[in-house]
């Protein structure tokens, strides 16, 4: 039976009890974290000190959240708050395939990543028709040339290039 004061409460229930418990977590980590990532530097001011801004935001952050979580009507996670739960792992998911890529770059290259990982994505996304697939792999190859090509951006030559023979790993890191 609920209360009077979560029938009362304005907004969305949904997910709001994880989001604040994870947030009061996440900046609580980063607050802990705090003296490792910067510097106290001695002769200058409190407000040019290096770690003082980052100490008042995160300082913010683990106080407003605390409160949030701690005026929150419910104290019990919902199969709501768990669908919601699951609507975000899906951004986060993609987060993961960016940082995937980026991290393949440097090691295999960036037209072989690039045009990997596109249709990947598009299969990922319900795009699963040949001709989608076909699509995705000349809007790859397109990109890259674009990228490399027209607007000049020098992306550096993969780890994998060193193993080429002299001639061809010239053309790679200039082309590929």
């Amino acid at each position: 039976m609920t209360t009077e004061r979560e029938r009362r409460f304005v907004g969305p229930r949904r997910g709001q009890l994880v989001f604040a418990a994870v947030f009061v977590a996440l900046s609580a980590l980063l607050l802990v974290m705090l003296p490792e990532q910067t510097a106290w530097t001695k002769k200058t001011k409190l407000f040019a000190q290096p770690r003082f801004w980052p100490a008042v935001a995160l300082g913010g952050m683990a106080l407003f959240a605390a409160l949030h979580l701690y005026r929150l009507p419910w104290k019990k996670v919902s199969r709501y708050d768990m669908r919601e739960v699951r609507k975000w792992s899906e951004a986060v998911e993609y987060a993961g395939w960016f940082m995937a890529y980026v991290i393949m770059v440097p090691v295999i290259g960036y037209l072989p990543v690039t045009v990997v990982f596109v249709p990947a994505l598009a299969w990922r996304m319900g795009y699963r028709s040949r001709g989608m697939l076909l699509l995705s792999v000349v809007f790859a190859v397109a990109v890259v040339i674009l990228f490399k090509a027209v607007l000049a951006v020098r992306i550096p030559g993969a780890m994998l290039y060193e193993y080429f023979p002299s001639a061809l790993r010239s053309f790679a890191i200039l082309y590929l």
